[in-house]
């Protein structure tokens, strides 16, 4: 979500820290304020900027980065998931954080 008084820097700075970490989608959208109890909308970003954050995004090696006011994480999520799994290898090596406060994966047998 965008809107909360990030920066344009920050938003590139967290692209590549989940580039680093294996990341290949991630999506952008407008914060909205729910209530008058949450915190209030710094900017509205304009869908000039959203594009500009999509083709940032796509430089920087995302399969995909819906990017728009009204995309939320599940935005088009069946499009996505095609798009990121029709004939694509795997990564070779998905990088390990050592992170104390990462939730531990599931082991599949």
């Amino acid at each position: 979500m965008v809107g909360l008084g990030e920066t344009d820097e920050e938003i590139f700075e967290t692209f590549d820290d989940l580039r680093a970490a294996g990341v290949d989608i991630v999506t952008l959208g407008q914060y909205l304020r729910p209530t008058k109890n949450h915190l209030p909308v710094e900017r509205y970003v304009t869908p000039e900027q959203f594009n500009h954050y999509r083709e940032v995004g796509l430089a920087k090696g995302f399969m995909e980065v819906p990017s728009g006011p009204m995309v939320r994480s599940s935005y088009r999520a069946d499009r996505v998931f095609e798009k990121n799994n029709l004939g694509l290898a795997a990564p070779a090596t998905v990088p390990v954080s050592n992170a104390i406060n990462q939730i531990p994966l599931k082991q599949i047998n």
